[in-house]
């Protein structure tokens, strides 16, 4: 199986063009408030206007209201919303649009449980619990923790760049990893020559 690849925290045209000619799958367009890398609609949809075909585009939210999302999908009519606050189910389905949930792990958490409360999702996206923030904080978490069998497909993140995605692909075998400060030259800036040596690291550890 061929591990699938975001490039998240896409605040330029030439970032998102650069993650998609290096082999990425998606982007990720930050729309929570506290976020150095958020964008604003108008900024994102010219993200989106400018990929090329099959390059999907994900719209990251924090605890967001309801208004706030549904301005987002009514105008830039993203391919999946991903939530990385503490949205309920109920809460991550009322748009009746494919969507991500996102969980922060930590020992003692029931992912098993945590997997069946968000059923309806299109994914579980797994990234590092880090006191006070919500992701993009660059740091691994022990990956031990991840059950051997989870009923909707993994995305992997929390502190992946082109040093240990090989390994955390071996070893926990995701459907897809999620990076973002792993491949940036500065906070919402990427590293053309990163995201490359990314997901070529990617590629070779599926062979």
């Amino acid at each position: 199986m061929r591990t699938r690849i975001k490039i998240c925290g896409i605040t330029r045209i030439e970032d998102a063009l650069a993650a998609a000619q290096a082999g990425a799958d998606a982007i990720g367009l930050v729309f929570a408030e506290s976020s150095s890398r958020r964008v604003d609609i108008d900024q994102a949809l010219r993200v989106v206007r400018a990929l090329p075909p099959f390059v999907s585009s994900v719209a990251l939210f924090v605890n967001p209201t309801t208004a706030e999302v549904a301005e987002v999908v009514r105008n830039l009519k993203p391919d999946l919303l991903q939530f990385h606050g503490e949205e309920t189910a109920a809460f991550c389905q009322s748009f009746d649009w494919p969507f991500l949930k996102a969980v922060r792990v930590r020992p003692g958490l029931d992912l098993l449980q945590c997997v069946a409360d968000f059923a309806g999702a299109r994914g579980i996206l797994l990234d590092a619990h880090t006191p006070g923030a919500h992701g993009g904080t660059g740091r691994c978490f022990d990956w031990s923790l991840i059950p051997a069998k989870l009923p909707l497909p993994v995305i992997l993140a929390g502190g992946l760049e082109p040093s240990n995605v090989a390994a955390a692909v071996r070893r926990v075998r995701p459907w897809a990893v999620d990076v973002s400060s792993g491949v940036e030259a500065t906070k919402g800036i990427k590293d053309t020559a990163k995201i490359f040596a990314f997901i070529k690291e990617v590629q070779n550890a599926d062979v």
